[in-house]
């Protein structure tokens, strides 16, 4: 389930909505996780990647960054991303709707906090069973959530490493990656030719063997 639901201004890290799961509902302390997700958010910039996935143990935070706003939430690992990242995509469409054009203007924290009402609203309706049941029909941008990168936590925050470092880390490996797979095939074809020319250069000696000592 949805545990904790944050709306912050990527620019420096202003919290502009929140939402958290009521303790005694949820039988965990929320404090330290919601202490990371602020912590999380002054470290986004506009490099960081626009989709993520932060693991935290037993939790994960999840997030999506458009318009320069970033919609974060809190869930139990096991929860399926297709359903947060759809939550999110939710929220982030009625929120940008509502107060878009007010969000650079803002210096007050929680500013929409009034916004909670939509917030805990869309959360039901990610909860109920009967979207658990639909998940190929939620309407989300991600074609493939498991292609959305994956990072600790705990290695973010105490490197104090900025999330755009590890995007770009990540498009370096995926890069070498392709490199490898590039010269592996190269390789493959150089040798199949070498093979096919081996295998020529018996046949003719073979011919002009059979031509010269048996005719």
């Amino acid at each position: 389930m949805v545990l904790l639901t944050m709306i912050a201004r990527v620019a420096d890290g202003l919290p502009l909505a929140a939402s958290m799961q009521e303790d005694e509902q949820s039988g965990r302390d929320l404090q330290h996780y919601q202490s990371q997700a602020k912590q999380l958010c002054r470290k986004l910039n506009a490099q960081s990647p626009n989709r993520c996935t932060l693991e935290a143990g037993v939790m994960s935070f999840h997030y999506v960054l458009e318009h320069g706003v970033c919609y974060l939430a809190l869930c139990e690992a096991v929860f399926p991303k297709k359903l947060v990242f759809g939550y999110l995509e939710d929220l982030q469409t009625e929120f940008h709707e509502q107060h878009g054009k007010k969000v650079p203007t803002v210096s007050r924290p929680y500013s929409f906090i009034e916004f909670d009402t939509y917030i805990q609203k869309t959360k039901k309706n990610y909860i109920d069973s009967r979207a658990r049941r639909n998940l190929g029909s939620i309407n989300t941008e991600l074609q493939d959530v498991q292609r959305i990168m994956v990072a600790n936590i705990e290695e973010v925050l105490q490197r104090g490493e900025a999330l755009s470092a590890l995007d770009t880390k990540a498009s370096n490996l995926s890069s070498l990656s392709k490199k490898y797979r590039s010269d592996a095939k190269y390789l493959n074809t150089r040798s199949t030719y070498a093979k096919i020319a081996a295998g020529a250069v018996f046949f003719i000696t073979l011919i002009v063997y059979v031509r010269f000592w048996w005719i």
